[in-house]
């Protein structure tokens, strides 16, 4: 990991931007320090059926696994998500900790659940469609009893990320975008599908890996999770092993180029600005 973390120094420098790369990866060990939700109710498809789940309860405890996330960057530390801790019903779905989804899901983000969210998210036109997007992307189980995200300088050899993760306005994006369709020739290798925030961290990602298919995966286009991303923000996240691919690629890509000095500039005024 020690060349990754100088690599991607590097690559930093070249891009222009100032926040570090992240990993997402899962384990049995609970950080110290880690941003997480509180401990919630039980929650489970088989305790919804028997209307023993208690949604007063769910909602109450309510804490984005991407708030979480914005809060471990602010301070440079790690956010968790877990069986648990999950803060979220959409979250800890997307996350491999609620298997099947609960039935209400497909309500929420859609067009309401009678007489606790009358109106609903309105991301989906219907639950027959929300229910065919969680039913497409469905995660597999959690390996291990967290989910955790943290600095990319914060892992080791002994404790290696599953993807890498970026956030970043849109120059930069283009910028790791471009690295990766040079690294692959694949152009067909970027995909921005429909999410949650998390899904597109985690769930999109581990979709086309578990396909065999090595996809770069932009996200943040939720609306839910707009208030903890900075302006025009967008996540870039890709397998380990295809981001070592584009860092040894990365000399002869063109972010050495007349090009990307020119946007290299964009990026100052703006910064400026």
């Amino acid at each position: 990991m020690e060349k990754v973390i100088t690599q991607t120094e590097e690559l930093l420098k070249v891009l222009g931007h100032d926040e570090g790369a992240y990993g997402i990866s899962y384990t049995d060990t609970k950080p110290a320090g880690a941003f997480s939700p509180k401990k919630g109710v039980p929650i489970s498809r088989e305790l919804e059926e028997k209307r023993e789940l208690d949604f007063k309860g769910v909602f109450s405890n309510f804490s984005c696994f991407y708030k979480n996330i914005w809060l471990a960057r602010i301070k440079h530390q790690t956010a968790t998500i877990s069986k648990d801790e999950y803060g979220c019903m959409g979250g800890a779905y997307f996350a491999g900790y609620l298997n099947p989804y609960l039935r209400i899901n497909p309500m929420y983000v859609s067009t309401g659940i009678p007489g606790i969210q009358p109106r609903g998210e309105r991301y989906m036109p219907s639950p027959e469609r929300a229910e065919a997007f969680m039913k497409e992307v469905e995660p597999p189980v959690a390996p291990k009893k967290f989910l955790v995200f943290k600095p990319l300088d914060q892992y080791n050899a002994e404790d290696m990320p599953e993807f890498i993760i970026f956030f970043a306005r849109g120059e930069v994006i283009y910028g790791l975008c471009s690295l990766a369709w040079y690294t692959t020739g694949d152009f067909d290798l970027v995909r921005m599908p429909f999410g949650a925030g998390c899904t597109n961290l985690v769930t999109w990602p581990l979709y086309y890996k578990n396909r065999g298919e090595e996809k770069v995966v932009l996200g943040g286009a939720d609306l839910s999770c707009r208030k903890y991303a900075k302006t025009d923000e967008m996540s870039f996240v890709v397998t380990l092993s295809l981001y070592k691919k584009m860092l040894e690629a990365m000399p002869e890509s063109a972010l050495y180029s007349e090009s990307w000095e020119t946007v290299r500039k964009k990026l100052e005024r703006s910064k400026v600005a």
